[in-house]
């Protein structure tokens, strides 16, 4: 039921609200010989920002002409309205036309919709807004509204486990999660002592008494018959897919991929470190904090439903993209989630797990923890951006090449850095290898790779023998 509360329209509060015409949020009809039109606007409405639905004005013109208003008018619409579902108290203003005397417009205010309420239908159908045009929700958007609604019907992760019984569940890992939610406040202490039926029935990791796909997807043991448990992982050479130095696949539950993944970053990405005091900290170039909960955030809300599809990171030269399957909430967008908000978890069940046992921190603070670890470090802040039925998070890598630390180091030193050092090494075993490859093994730029060549002749370390297709290298000391 609705229970908004509006005053009294007047003729000029009519004027206003109809002069920009029709909007997202305003439909006009001339009378209401288009009702049933006018409802798949009203169930449009409900389903998306809300809206008035005004008879008796000229949507083109805008001209307010109004039309006569009889008891028989306000049965049809009555009936009209009891055919939305469920069923809704609309807010209805009759008001008069003080140039055409006995004609009156007809004025109806819905509702906007809220994250986790039902989806309305029109004699079945649901509808939604468009911009200003009124459309047949999309089944994709539908299932998903439903699922927010009844998830203890509907959503995934409260489906029963495909062929996962309790022995298939890493109990080490549960008592080991148990245990950092004790320590951390979060869970009672008596948890580190109760059984793991218990602990799983209070997590709400168990449906009807056997593990659902929320305790799969955290503590399981298999994949096997959940392709959307893997990540994808690649290191690209340059700035884009056409070729990579390194491409892996790694497969697991939650804690799992958590790990593949981290351990990816620490393969590919700078590390350096400062003293401070008698102590040595060591950062990666993005920080880890960052990235690991950009990760968690990734693997936590994703559409686990689209089986199809995976989890990927993606290292470039010039930044870092974690990408999850999924949308955003109604209420997030790309432009407000860097601002507080409240959490839509689209997996309130893996979400309130992973907080009790501290790997997430209090919904809705993800971003700004992110942003948060990227000033503390002087690093860019990400960007957040949807793709292809993927919420993307771009970390951008710092506009530092390999060719401004080769150069300085050129001019001031004639001593071999560690990597032509390890060229020279390579030469000796293969002098017909190419700089391409070589600049793949280090991860760094063909350019760079030919710097460290020309320097190793200078220093007559090599020299190059026969034309460039079918010469070679030789090391000379």
């Amino acid at each position: 039921m609705q229970n908004s509360f509006f005053n009294e329209m007047t003729f000029d509060d009519l004027v206003n609200i109809v002069s920009g015409g029709e909007s997202r949020t305003l439909e006009l009809k001339k009378t209401t010989s288009e009702l049933k039109d006018g409802m798949h606007t009203a169930c449009a409405f409900l389903n998306a920002d809300g809206g008035w639905l005004i008879f008796g004005v000229a949507p083109v013109s805008n001209k307010i002409i109004g039309q006569q208003v009889s008891d028989s008018t306000q049965r049809e619409i009555a009936q009209a309205l009891s055919a939305i579902y469920p069923q809704i108290d609309a807010h209805i203003e009759y008001i008069d036309i003080p140039a055409n005397t006995g004609s009156k417009v007809i004025a109806m205010h819905f509702d906007g919709w809220v994250w986790g309420k039902v989806t309305y239908t029109y004699h079945g159908c649901p509808y939604y807004k468009v911009e200003s045009t009124t459309k047949e929700m999309p089944r994709e958007m539908f299932e998903e509204r439903l699922k927010a609604a009844k998830p203890q019907f509907f959503a995934w992760e409260r489906q029963k486990a495909d062929n996962i019984g309790m022995e298939q569940l890493n109990e080490s890992r549960i008592r080991g999660a148990v245990r950092l939610g004790v320590e951390g406040g979060r869970m009672y202490p008596s948890a580190d002592t109760e059984s793991i039926d218990s602990i799983l029935s209070k997590l709400d990791l168990l449906t009807d008494g056997v593990p659902n796909n929320a305790a799969a997807m955290l503590f399981g043991t298999t994949v096997s018959g959940y392709t959307q448990f893997q990540m994808r992982m690649a290191r690209f050479y340059g700035k884009d897919k056409n070729s990579f130095i390194d491409n892996q696949r790694a497969e697991g539950n939650f804690f799992d991929l958590l790990d593949a993944g981290m351990s990816f970053f620490f393969k590919h990405l700078s590390l350096s470190g400062v003293i401070k005091g008698f102590v040595r900290e060591e950062h990666l170039e993005i920080p880890a904090e960052a990235l690991r909960e950009a990760l968690i955030n990734a693997l936590c809300h994703r559409q686990y439903e689209k089986y199809n599809l995976t989890v990927g990171i993606a290292i470039y030269d010039d930044r870092v993209e974690i990408e999850s399957p999924g949308i955003f909430p109604p209420q997030i967008t790309v432009e407000n989630i860097k601002q507080n908000h409240v959490s839509y978890p689209y997996n309130p069940v893996i979400a309130s797990v992973l907080f009790k046992t501290t790997f997430l921190e209090s919904w809705g603070s993800g971003a700004k923890r992110i942003m948060d670890a990227c000033k503390r470090q002087n690093v860019p802040e990400p960007i957040w951006s949807v793709n292809g039925g993927f919420i993307l998070v771009t970390f951008p890598r710092k506009n530092v090449t390999d060719n401004v630390t080769d150069n300085v180091t050129d001019n001031v030193t004639d001593k071999l850095s560690d990597r032509q050092s390890k060229i020279i090494a390579i030469l000796l075993q293969n002098g017909d290898i190419s700089a391409t490859v070589l600049a793949q093994k280090f991860y760094v730029t063909k350019r760079t790779i030919i710097r460290d060549l020309k320097k190793l002749q200078n220093l007559a370390k090599i020299r190059f023998v026969g034309n460039a297709k079918s010469g070679h290298w030789e090391v000379l000391q």
